[in-house]
């Protein structure tokens, strides 16, 4: 019996067929694995009942092959299906971000048109590559596997005797190619393509191919230091969980039997409540709420609202809810400024040259979208009293939002790590961070010492924080006191929001230098800032992750002599994405999506630094971030409450505090308040009233939301990855291939903005 998929064709076979009979004509017969399959060939002198059988076979054959052909022409046409309405999808999006509104976009303005250029060049040059590298593919000049054979090696030279000068002792510079690299035979290759490609072939061997083994190597040693960093910093921060490390109220230090509470029951200083906001029409409400209703006293407090809009309906809706609130009896204060000059920093400066300050000594500042519960005062102002040397107390951010989408999901799973791991590490063992501009109370005496609020970057809070440090100021994270805020819901202010925080840096960076050298603070402190705080985690970390996983290793496709090794591209990267995601472990089953979020946001982050650190005009625009106005989960809880609160502004009694927050001890005192009071529900006041009804009135003309944009960078460079992975499966490189596949697909659909908030 012959295997299957064999011939048979013999004499001595035909009694098989024949019956035993002899016959002139020799049956020919074909076996094939699928049970279907067996075809055979009649010779003469079959009869008629054995014909119709091998007709019968025939006949099923011939239905399989074309249900097969079939399904074949049906998966043709679903692929075809699927990709003409990927084009439709992709060209209805470039009509809506044509038709998009008019505010200045970063590429329309000049700033990222060098990015783009050169990444529009780099694709270029990939596509024709492609092409080039296919030809030779078909002709056979391709990767065989890693064993050549020696006889090949013994012949090459004969085979190469046209070849230049540098190129005939071929046998010795093959040694230093990645084994299983085939040149091409004299007589496989003939005319122009000959000479392109072994001249391609010396070209990238001598002079391509070890550039890029150059600046592989000083990413890959930068990639380790900074996977070195973070780790310590895990470390640091496993020690402090495991010995239950934290900040401790000075006053209670001492003496341990004493409560903190009741040692510093007394301790009610004058405090500054700033909040700073710019056209925050779908935020300003909720957080002037969380603010005014702080559990401190009302004469020991005060409320600056801060406004920069240039929108007038914003203005009045603003001015509105200041009234409301200075009808219940708090002390606020609405101010706007004509002009924007200095941004944020200007603003805070501007607020700080009022008379009145000088009779407070801390300042809490609270961003628009932030929303503090009432007890925010009480857990971080005691820590200043017995600490003259601390000049500000840090705040934990929470995310109302992290849930909305994957954009939020992300995007709080770099947060965490931020707030959890460096933060609290550098809090406890430095006494230093940076601030993070919002959700932290300042002595005034440290700000005033350290030059007050600067307008010369835009990155204010990290301005202040450095000169505070190089005073000697002392800061102080609490991770265990959360305020929470909003993330952004799109990615293109998601994408302005980090040129922002990456461009600040490396402009601060270039004027601060000097100072950090001539200050007076040990040489210990000096290297952190200036190794640690700005080169390593705000310079080295955009520019390794662009150059080597976005620039390198496409390269690497095309000149095979510089492969990447696998340890750099996937196991690496995925140890430390583990490690990044260890602070919000429910966020465990997005670590594959995070570690390619992260690599294409690496395009943004990179523009951005060098954009900074060469002080080119994009680096001092502030756009302001785009919030949705999410509040938490209780919010229609409280808006039950709303009555009752109005109620109270006409009582004698002092009005109950009413919190949006996820604050159980709010919930507590909010349902007391609604049972102790519950006769006087009915009562409303009439100004409060108006205002409100003022307020929703004017907040119907809103305008819609702009149409989805795309991203010229991000498609370039998904094309670009798209197109190497597609030169991997030449050679057959395995994890190279998918890693560029995914990483591609990830930049394309970031480039088209089908990450985040959708527009329809």
């Amino acid at each position: 019996m012959s295997p299957p998929g064999t011939y048979v064709s013999s004499e001595s076979s035909s009694s098989w067929w024949g019956g035993g009979k002899e016959e002139h004509g020799t049956p020919v017969v074909v076996k094939m694995d699928n049970p279907y399959s067996l075809v055979e060939i009649d010779g003469p002198g079959m009869d008629s009942a054995e014909k119709a059988r091998r007709t019968k076979n025939a006949k099923q054959f011939k239905w399989v092959l074309l249900l097969r052909a079939h399904r074949a022409v049906g998966c043709v046409a679903w692929l075809a299906a699927g990709f003409w309405g990927l084009l439709g999808a992709v060209n209805r999006r470039v009509r809506r971000s044509r038709d998009a509104d008019a505010e200045p976009d970063a590429e329309a303005s000049g700033r990222g048109r060098i990015m783009l250029g050169f990444l529009r060049a780099f694709l270029l040059l990939s596509l024709a590559m492609l092409a080039f590298e296919t030809a030779a593919y078909l002709k056979g000049w391709h990767y065989f596997p890693r064993d050549l054979p020696e006889q090949y090696l013994r012949q090459l030279p004969e085979h190469l005797q046209n070849l230049p000068e540098h190129l005939r002792h071929l046998p010795e510079n093959l040694r230093h190619l990645p084994d299983g690299l085939r040149m091409p035979e004299q007589q496989e290759i003939q005319g122009w393509l000959h000479r392109a490609y072994v001249g391609w072939l010396a070209f990238r061997i001598d002079y391509i191919a070890w550039a890029i083994q150059k600046l592989s190597g000083f990413c890959i040693v930068l990639f380790m230091v900074q996977s070195v960093d973070r780790i310590l910093l895990c470390l640091g921060c496993f020690w402090i969980k495991l010995w239950g490390i934290k900040p401790r109220l000075a006053a209670a230090a001492d003496d341990d039997d004493i409560e903190d509470g009741d040692d510093l029951a007394a301790y009610f200083p004058m405090v500054l409540l700033q909040m700073p906001m710019c056209n925050e029409k779908e935020v300003y409400e909720t957080s002037i709420s969380h603010v005014c209703q702080m559990d401190w006293p009302r004469d020991r407090m005060l409320v600056q609202v801060l406004d920069d809009s240039d929108d007038e309906t914003c203005q009045m809706l603003i001015r509105a809810e200041v009234t409301k609130w200075s009808q219940r009896g708090v002390n606020i204060i609405y101010r706007h400024r004509l002009s924007r000059t200095g941004y944020k920093a200007g603003n805070l400066k501007s607020a700080m040259s009022c008379d009145y300050v000088k009779d407070y000594q801390f300042v809490a500042i609270f961003d628009a979208d932030f929303q503090p519960n009432p007890d925010f005062l009480k857990l971080t102002v005691p820590h200043f009293k017995g600490n003259p040397d601390l000049g500000l107390v840090q705040a934990r951010w929470s995310f109302v939002n992290k849930d909305e989408n994957l954009l939020t999901r992300l995007q709080n799973i770099n947060l965490c790590f931020h707030f959890e791991v460096e933060q609290q590490v550098n809090g406890i063992y430095l006494n230093f961070f940076g601030f993070n501009g919002t959700a932290g109370v300042w002595r005034i005496e440290a700000l005033e010492d350290s030059g007050g609020w600067m307008e010369r970057t835009t990155v204010e809070d990290m301005d202040i924080a450095v000169r505070a440090h190089l005073q000697g100021w002392k800061f102080i994270y609490l991770n265990d006191v959360k305020v929470l805020c909003e993330l952004p819901e799109s990615y293109q202010a998601y994408r302005k929001q980090q040129h922002r925080w990456h461009s600040g840096p490396m402009q601060l960076f270039r004027l601060c230098l000097p100072a950090i050298i001539k200050s007076k603070i040990p040489l210990w402190k000096k290297a952190n800032l200036v190794m640690l705080f700005f080169l390593l985690r705000k310079l080295i970390l955009p520019f390794y992750s662009f150059t080597l996983f976005c620039v390198i290793l496409p390269l690497t496709m095309f000149v095979p002599e510089a492969e990447l090794p696998i340890w750099v591209i996937c196991y690496i990267p995925m140890l430390m994405s583990v490690l990044n995601i260890l602070p919000a472990p429910k966020s465990v089953p997005f670590v594959i999506p995070y570690l390619l979020f992260e690599n294409t946001m690496s395009v943004t982050k990179f523009n951005a630094m060098v954009s900074g650190l060469f002080q080119l005009g994009s680096s001092y625009e502030w756009v302001v971030t785009k919030k949705a106005g999410r509040t938490s989960s209780e919010s229609d809880i409280f808006s039950m409450a709303e009555d009752a609160d109005t109620a109270h502004t006409h009582s004698h009694r002092p009005a109950p505090r009413l919190v949006r927050g996820v604050s159980e001890a709010g919930l507590e005192e909010w349902a007391k308040t609604h049972q102790h009071d519950n006769l006087q529900l009915k009562v409303k006041a009439e100004e409060a009233e108006e205002v409100t009804s003022l307020a929703a009135a004017i907040k119907k003309t809103s305008k819609a939301k702009p149409p989805n944009r795309i991203f010229k960078k991000e498609l370039a460079l998904a094309s670009l990855l798209l197109i190497a992975a597609t030169r991997s499966l030449l050679s057959a490189q395995g994890l190279h291939f998918y890693f560029l596949l995914f990483q591609g697909v990830t930049f394309l659909v970031v480039g088209l903005d089908l990450i985040g908030e959708q527009v329809s």
